[in-house]
């Protein structure tokens, strides 16, 4: 359930009271860093693309007195930092910029290393964020790379969207002006954002290697680039999907997200292949469980009264070569989030608790960095 439990601190600080220790996520060692999604910068649709069903920021500790637009789960000295990229670009040149983010903010804070949490194409920038960071710095930058929701090998509805021919980019420009002019600043390419999207070279022919599969192998796990890799899994069907995702869903195709194939064996967009149950929570709207796992898999557990907590879900294995996961990985829904690709950034309004469960990310990170 959600809970909104700032103004309930603010009265216990006036009180001279505090929460027990179990109550707040432990602080991480090193800032965190926070990587968007396609289409996203400061904001997605006018609310904070990192925020609440409110528009308040996961990361922002209630470190002011009587402050109550905060995060009350998190240590009031928890550091991190939300980074922006190009809106509509493909993940080489988004990591790049990544990058670059990353190795301003630290020159600033006078850090040597942070650790990365990316939703949707987020998570896949991070990885070429941590290669150029590593062969910048010398050393592995990046500590703890955790990825939620991403499409690591692929989506099928960035194939849709391609195959609708040679209006696509209208259809992309029409998609993507509800965010603002700020999506559509210099730099943005809405086609290279959708190709990049798919697992296979889109189109052999172009001139230019792109897709999901050539990137993975460019940008692999390595502990040369990160200390620890982990992935949060998304999937949920029916009405409780958001609404767009559910008119997408409805009206043009149901992503079969669940069964094994190491390759796109249905040449829809992603590796793997459905096994033919449509209707199952096998996807969040937007990406297939089959394509989401990186490294560990973790396991969400809501807990009353203490903090919900992330661990690793050990029957699942480590996938660390992502071209190439198990049957087993692909294909079970074991430890899966019930919420759609936009919920978890506080796209609902729903019930929810982005702020718990951005704490127990926080709380994952710093066990682990």
């Amino acid at each position: 359930m959600k809970q909104q439990r700032p103004l309930f601190l603010a009265v216990l600080a006036v009180l001279g009271l505090s929460l027990p220790a179990s109550a707040a996520a432990e602080r991480t060692t090193y800032p965190v860093v926070f990587a968007h999604g396609l289409g996203g910068f400061d904001d997605i649709l006018g609310l904070d693309y990192w925020g609440d069903d409110y528009g308040t920021f996961v990361g922002d500790p209630c470190n002011e007195f009587l402050e109550v637009s905060c995060n009350g789960d998190i240590d009031n000295g928890q550091q991190s930092f939300v980074a922006a990229v190009q809106p509509l670009q493909s993940s080489d040149v988004r990591g790049l910029d990544l990058a670059n983010d990353i190795e301003s903010y630290m020159t600033t804070k006078g850090v040597r290393y942070v650790n990365l949490v990316g939703h949707s194409q987020g998570g896949i920038d991070a990885r070429k964020a941590a290669r150029v960071l590593r062969e910048r710095k010398g050393y592995a930058v990046v500590k703890v790379l955790l990825s939620i929701s991403s499409p690591h090998r692929g989506s099928p509805v960035a194939k849709f969207i391609l195959d609708l021919g040679p209006g696509v980019t209208s259809v992309i420009d029409a998609l993507f002006r509800i965010y603002g002019d700020v999506v559509y600043g210099p730099g943005n390419d809405g086609y290279a954002a959708t190709k990049a999207l798919v697992y296979n070279d889109y189109d052999a022919n172009d001139g230019k290697a792109t897709g999901a599969k050539l990137f993975n192998q460019n940008y692999p796990i390595s502990a040369s680039y990160a200390s620890h890799y982990a992935s949060i899994m998304t999937a949920q069907s029916g009405l409780s999907v958001n609404p767009a995702l559910y008119l997408l869903r409805g009206f043009f195709f149901d992503i079969d997200g669940d069964g094994y194939c190491v390759d796109d064996c249905e040449n829809d967009g992603a590796a793997g292949k459905g096994d033919g149950w449509k209707q199952e929570d096998d996807d969040d709207g937007l990406v297939g469980i089959n394509s989401q796992q990186m490294g560990y898999r973790l396991h969400y557990t809501d807990q009353l009264f203490v903090l919900n907590s992330l661990s690793i879900d050990s029957a699942m294995g480590y996938v660390s070569n992502i071209n190439a996961p198990s049957s087993l990985q692909m294909t079970s829904s074991s430890s899966l989030i019930n919420q759609d690709h936009l919920d978890v950034i506080g796209l609902g309004p729903d019930t929810f608790d982005e702020m718990e469960f951005y704490a127990a990310i926080f709380n994952y990170v710093a066990k682990n960095d």
